[in-house]
């Protein structure tokens, strides 16, 4: 356990059960996540004694940056080194004004996309809720004097909502005052479609944004892009999907990988805008990113281009992205495999 993983009101309980002020948690708090201090030297307004009690029975962060490169476009990728010996990504990703920061919420992956490279080791484990809080203060500390972070997405390594009450728990340290103080609707999750806990999610009372990793509009194309949902299916996926618009009123976004050969033609987009119509949502269309070790490929450009101006004449709210940080394998799980070879 760290400091990270924590709570305001449980470090406070912690503090009061070592026979240390309360008021000392608040104090910590406002150095870890206002002044950006990963040790307790620098908490000069903390008696020497006080931090040094601290510092032997209670780890400020746990984490260590293993490497970090920059692309020609801009994004940055940070390889996380955890205490286990694991590792995992983080990446910075600016675009004009906004900076977005794309977080890991597990060792691996279990729901094996074809596409991605997160799942091809397996999963490991789950993240620690400083474990991701922490990815999050490595780009803090690196970041440029004229940056500021707009955006926190869960879109990294692993299954978030698998992850479910780690990955809630750091939400709440990232949103909260005493913590990094990022309003809810600049953090979005990401899901693959998993009924259950995207119905909790829409319980939870948070503004935060939800994202299904759709990919397809009909099930067999899904099930070969997406494995879960042969348990699932797109039929049970937009239900959850619509349920969590009427419950929280915010809008869904669905993530749609384009794959040649396999769901980029005019009339997959003109499938998906009839799939998706009952949703208030947009589409992030991206072409899927070239991984050696899966043999995928994007589709042309023209082919992309299509593809999008098909849902737009069909009234679907849509960007196409631009696949990011090819020269520094900044697409989920590539650094990590590239590390491990």
């Amino acid at each position: 356990m760290t400091v990270t993983d924590l709570l305001l009101a449980e470090l406070e309980a912690l503090c009061a059960e070592k026979g240390l002020d309360a008021y000392r948690g608040r104090q910590v708090m406002t150095w870890l996540y206002g002044k950006g201090a990963l040790g307790y030297d620098a908490m000069t307004n903390l008696p020497q004694p006080v931090r040094q009690r601290l510092a032997s029975e209670v780890a400020l962060v746990s984490t260590t940056v293993k490497s970090l490169a920059e692309s020609a476009d801009g994004t940055r990728k940070f390889l996380i080194g955890l205490a286990d010996g694991e590792c995992v990504e983080t990446v910075l990703i600016p675009e004009g004004r906004r900076n977005t920061v794309c977080l890991s919420t597990q060792v691996g992956c279990a729901m094996q996309c074809a596409f991605c490279a997160s799942g091809l080791r397996g999963l490991k484990r789950n993240l620690r809720p400083g474990e991701i809080v922490e990815q999050l203060l490595h780009v803090l500390r690196a970041l440029r004097a004229d940056e500021r972070i707009s955006n926190v997405v869960y879109m990294g390594l692993g299954e978030p909502l698998v992850n479910y009450e780690n990955v809630l728990k750091s939400v709440r340290i990232l949103n909260a005052d005493w913590g990094l103080g990022i309003g809810a609707r600049k953090i979005t999750i990401s899901t693959v479609g998993l009924p259950k806990p995207m119905s909790r999610l829409a319980e939870e009372g948070l503004q935060v944004n939800l994202a299904i990793s759709l990919h397809a509009a009909d099930d067999a194309t899904r099930n070969r892009l997406v494995p879960p949902n042969r348990r699932i299916g797109l039929a049970r996926v937009l239900q959850a999907a619509r349920d969590y618009v009427a419950k929280t009123g915010r809008e869904i976004t669905f993530e749609y990988v384009l794959v040649e050969g396999v769901n980029c033609t005019p009339e997959a987009a003109r499938k998906l805008a009839r799939l998706i119509r009952p949703v208030p949502c947009n589409v992030n269309v991206i072409p899927c990113n070239p991984v050696p070790d899966i043999g995928l490929a994007p589709p042309p450009q023209a082919a992309a281009a299509a593809f999008v101006d098909t849902l737009r004449r069909a009234g679907v709210n849509v960007n196409l992205r631009k696949r990011r940080g090819d020269d520094i394998s900044a697409a989920c799980g590539q650094l990590r495999l590239r590390e491990a070879q």
